[in-house]
């Protein structure tokens, strides 16, 4: 069986639900689940400092209009484990080790490993990455069966929606400052549990037409948008959810607390009527992996007053005012 180093997070867990986790030799900083991994060596570390919102957004963006790398990655350790699959990604510059990084490194190893890059920009694409991972590792019976899996799962929580109810304008904050709102997967994820996303709505691909019923898979959304506080405060929202990428509960709680310390806060009417949910972006949403199905099923439960298709253990809270 294949030697596997995982430098994503998603990748690790994708890994580890279609039964691979003993294949792993070595992970990224991020990798933080299932627990049981907790003691493989470390192989990558950040460059930025921990802070509040608007000081990492104003390293990332710095480290990235100069050409510099957001991680570091040890490259004498991955040599010294000799894997033979590495797991990463080439979606997001500031979520992950970027793609070019892995393969020059991975062009100076004999034998090369194979590396399997992760791209996932829709709910299907996320659950189809377990075939991908499958066959990379040898696994791919049971990652078809997990994949079927995770698709009944999705259905089952969708048929919760009212399919000729508009439902709700929600706002999901991907970042609070600057407040950046949803894109991918999170906006066919919020349409499909019976909201509305305005800001940045799937659109049918090309010759797809509406993209209806089973085509809805057909709809997609580009990436995350970055808008002013002033459109936030103008926005209408009926729900809103804060959810800020790699943010575990706590960090969520503190930045949405500063958030709320806005003139305009309790205008919105989230805010008024109670609706604002807090959420680990940390594990849920912005992580494209296996739980994504568990996020999708909080929201529909949550958009739908449906509580009980809430995981068990689901990591949010409502907002307290």
């Amino acid at each position: 069986m294949p030697r596997v180093v995982s430098l994503l997070p998603s990748a690790t867990e994708a890994l580890c639900a279609i039964g691979g986790g003993d294949l792993l030799v070595g992970r990224s900083h991020e990798c933080d689940f299932p627990p049981n991994i907790s003691h493989l060596p470390v192989l990558t570390a950040q460059r930025i400092a921990d802070a509040a919102p608007a000081a990492i957004d104003s390293q990332v963006r710095a480290s990235l209009a100069s050409g510099q790398s957001l991680y570091t990655i040890d490259e004498a350790a991955i040599r010294a484990l000799r894997p033979d699959v590495i797991l990463t990604q080439d979606l997001c510059a500031v979520c992950s080790i970027d793609l070019a990084a892995v393969r020059r490194l991975a062009a100076t190893m004999t034998p090369a490993p194979t590396i399997v890059s992760l791209n996932p920009g829709t709910i299907e694409g996320i659950i189809d990455d377990l075939l991908t991972v499958g066959r990379a590792c040898g696994l791919e019976r049971v990652a078809r069966d997990e994949a079927v899996r995770l698709r009944e799962r999705l259905f089952s929580a969708g048929e919760f929606v009212n399919p000729f109810d508009d439902g709700p304008n929600v706002v999901f904050l991907e970042w609070t400052d600057p407040p950046f709102v949803a894109g991918h997967w999170i906006v066919q994820m919020i349409e499909r549990a019976g909201g509305r996303h305005p800001f940045n709505p799937t659109v049918a691909r090309e010759n797809t037409g509406a993209a209806a019923g089973p085509q809805r898979a057909e709809r997609v959304a580009g990436k995350s948008i970055r808008i002013s506080t002033e459109v936030l405060a103008a926005s209408g929202a009926e729900r809103l959810i804060i959810c800020p990428c790699g943010f575990d509960l706590a960090r969520t709680r503190a930045a949405a607390a500063e958030l709320a310390s806005a003139p305009w806060w309790r205008e919105l009417p989230a805010v008024r009527a109670g609706r604002v949910a807090l959420v680990d972006g940390n594990q849920y949403f912005s992580r494209p992996g296996p739980r994504i199905v568990d996020a999708f099923e909080w929201l529909v439960g949550w958009l739908n007053d449906r509580p009980e298709l809430t995981p068990k253990n689901f990591a949010w809270e409502p907002m307290r005012s």
